[in-house]
């Protein structure tokens, strides 16, 4: 049986990435691990793809997909610019549920200034909740594209906003009142508006400005999960230190009350760069300068066994999850 969350790197070597058609000839990135899109040559412009589904959130659902997936998109450099969505929801909705779901998806795909150009809308029997899944297409100069496998030796690894910031949203809305009851109700809605902070679109733009290897955005699996496939795809190795690793206090609270690892919850709001040693005090400037807060975690080494994280002073190996924490609760 397959686990529950992303299927195993083995697996997609095994079960998918032999079998992706044909006629790529202008596919500059394709599938492969660690890669969250697809990079597709249009002569001076570079035509940038991706798409994910929402399956473990209820309340926001639509707010999630233009988000996660406009997140992955502007991780390659690219600015999100349009949107396409299949809607499959259980056999007992109505028109309200449907409604809503598309309120969702309008008001973030305006904020963003993105169109929904099309897509797909069905009762689908055997669901227990509305399932979305997106695809978001972007625009980028040739020149400023960013790819997934760019990080270098020595590179610093940069973790923008904190970690487990999705999955501590979904959490506090699903298990609101149980939370409430343990840490109160303005906790529970301080951890329930995380969801506000998300989108990694001007984080990703920004760092992009001054000049990055690669950026990758953490969701299944969290930052541990996050750092494995950045390695993967540039064939490296990383050494990471915990108490660099920014978490806020209501993810960690959330975490230590269902027995969860906050570096293995899914981390959709907090943006992963590399980037050489000599431009890093630059790129924080500029986040900073956008009110983002960001932090230099460790680096990537070139031998690609060494993946660990350093507490007290103590490296051990930081193992790649199985599965995400979130799937533990939801």
């Amino acid at each position: 049986m397959l686990p529950v969350g992303k299927i195993p790197p083995e697996k997609l070597r095994e079960l998918v990435f032999n079998r992706l058609g044909a006629g790529g000839e202008r596919v500059i990135i394709g599938a492969d691990l660690g890669v969250d899109a697809a990079a597709i040559d249009f002569g001076e412009t570079v035509l940038v793809a991706s798409t994910d589904p929402i399956t473990g959130a209820g309340e926001g659902i639509g707010f999630y997909a233009v988000h996660v997936n406009a997140n992955d998109v502007a991780t390659f450099g690219a600015r999100p610019k349009w949107f396409l969505v299949s809607i499959l929801l259980p056999g007992n909705s109505d028109e309200a549920i449907l409604s809503g779901i598309m309120e969702e998806l309008h008001r973030s795909a305006a904020k963003l200034g993105v169109a929904i150009v099309g897509g797909h809308t069905e009762v689908t029997p055997g669901l227990d909740r509305p399932i979305v899944v997106g695809t978001m297409l972007g625009e980028v100069p040739r020149g400023k594209l960013v790819t997934s496998n760019g990080s270098k030796p020595g590179d610093a690894i940069i973790l923008t906003k904190w970690a487990g910031l999705e999955g501590t949203s979904i959490i506090a809305g699903e298990r609101a009142e149980e939370l409430e009851r343990a840490f109160g109700r303005e906790f529970v809605e301080r951890a329930r508006k995380f969801i506000e902070m998300i989108s990694v679109v001007e984080d990703a733009l920004t760092a992009n400005e001054v000049g990055v290897h690669a950026m990758h955005d953490p969701t299944e699996g969290g930052i541990a999960n996050g750092l494995h496939e950045m390695a993967d795809a540039a064939g490296l190795g990383f050494r990471v230190h915990l108490e660099r690793i920014p978490i806020r206090e209501e993810t960690l609270g959330i975490c230590r009350f269902y027995g969860l690892n906050p570096l293995a919850l899914i981390s959709s709001g907090a943006l992963m760069i590399a980037a050489p040693r000599d431009g890093v005090d630059e790129i924080l400037n500029a986040l900073g300068e956008k009110g983002i807060n960001a932090s230099v975690i460790g680096e990537f080494v070139e031998d690609p066994g060494v993946r660990v994280i350093v507490e007290n002073g103590e490296e051990r190996p930081l193992e790649r999850p199985e599965s995400d924490e979130l799937w533990k609760v939801v």
